[in-house]
């Protein structure tokens, strides 16, 4: 009888075990994405932080310009002309005269 009680201690045992280290490999997943994910977010921030207008040219500073409710980016040290997703559809969107005043105005002419 002895024997019968002991590997039924075992297999319970075995199987709470296994319920123990499955709970714990899955608290260990969850605690390495939320690590990575985090890792991941402040990583993306001091890229941004390092690169929030600069110039992708020369890397000086960016300074932001209305013209003709169009806002680009002009840089400080090589007068490169940056625009924004969607900018350059609202150029094109405008009356050829517009158009051309914006350009002109761009290049300062």
């Amino acid at each position: 009888m002895d024997d019968i009680d002991s590997r039924r201690e075992d297999q319970w045992f075995r199987a709470n075990e296994k319920e123990l280290i499955e709970a714990a490999q899955k608290a260990r997943a969850a605690r390495e994405a939320e690590r990575t994910a985090r890792e991941a977010t402040e990583v993306l921030a001091e890229r941004k932080a390092q690169h929030f207008m600069k110039c992708p040219k020369c890397g000086h500073d960016l300074v932001e310009e209305e013209l003709e409710g169009v806002r680009v980016d002009r840089c400080t040290f090589c007068e490169g002309v940056y625009l924004d997703a969607g900018e350059l559809d609202r150029v094109a969107l405008k009356k050829v005269e517009e158009r051309r005043s914006f350009f002109r105005r761009l290049v300062r002419i």
